[in-house]
């Protein structure tokens, strides 16, 4: 009944110009990305422990590791993630990287103090893939988060997407909210100075001052 329902909601729209654009089937990919400077005196544990509590928010599962630093002493400037595909020049990426595809990216955190890998689905659709990177540096760190996330529009299942965004959100709201998160949880546990330096796309206002302890 549920399926005749929705069904005939789809059908009723046909006499408008836009119904063929909302029912078609679409799978949208887009790539986020933060770097943020993060000055403060505070230990490198406490910091990963905000940023490990903010991710753990709203994610499925996360892979943490916390490698050894390669120097005892910070360097002057902070590392950057850098994206790479795996399996490049190989038949599966040229299977994968056809028209309106980002491909099989993934970021890569050379000498960080902190990494951490993590994915959200969403009723098995749509679904986010993060990376998230904690660099050290001679003032503080940078933190830079690296996301691509994937959904699905159009068809008959929309309609009951539409119900459900307007219950928790839109995709896009909680992709946003799970960025946040992170830094929230930092400027929230650990007196810093937080700074947005690059974002795509662009971020309304600062979010992650939300709740700050300064």
């Amino acid at each position: 009944m549920k399926r005749l329902a929705i069904l005939a909601a789809a059908l009723s729209l046909t006499a408008c110009g836009t119904t063929n654009n909302y029912l078609a089937e679409k799978t949208k990919t887009v790539e986020y990305y933060r770097i943020f400077d993060i000055k403060t005196t505070a230990s490198k544990q406490s910091i990963i422990k905000a940023a490990s509590d903010g991710l753990g928010r709203n994610v499925n599962n996360a892979q943490e590791a916390t490698p050894i630093p390669k120097s005892a002493t910070p360097p002057d400037t902070p590392g950057r993630f850098s994206i790479k595909n795996p399996f490049e020049g190989s038949s599966l990426a040229m299977l994968a990287g056809g028209a309106g595809s980002l491909g099989l990216q993934v970021a890569t955190c050379d000498g960080a103090a902190w990494t951490a890998k993590a994915m959200r689905n969403i009723e098995g659709s749509d679904r986010l893939n993060l990376t998230v990177c904690l660099f050290p540096y001679k003032d503080g760190y940078h933190l830079n988060m690296y996301a691509v996330f994937v959904k699905s529009e159009g068809g008959l299942l929309q309609l009951g997407r539409d119900a459900a965004n307007a219950i928790a959100g839109s995709p896009e709201q909680w992709t946003e909210r799970t960025l946040n998160d992170v830094v929230i949880s930092i400027n929230t546990k650990v007196k810093a100075n937080i700074e947005l330096l690059e974002a795509q796309p662009e971020v309304e206002g600062k979010p992650w001052l939300n709740g700050a302890t300064q």
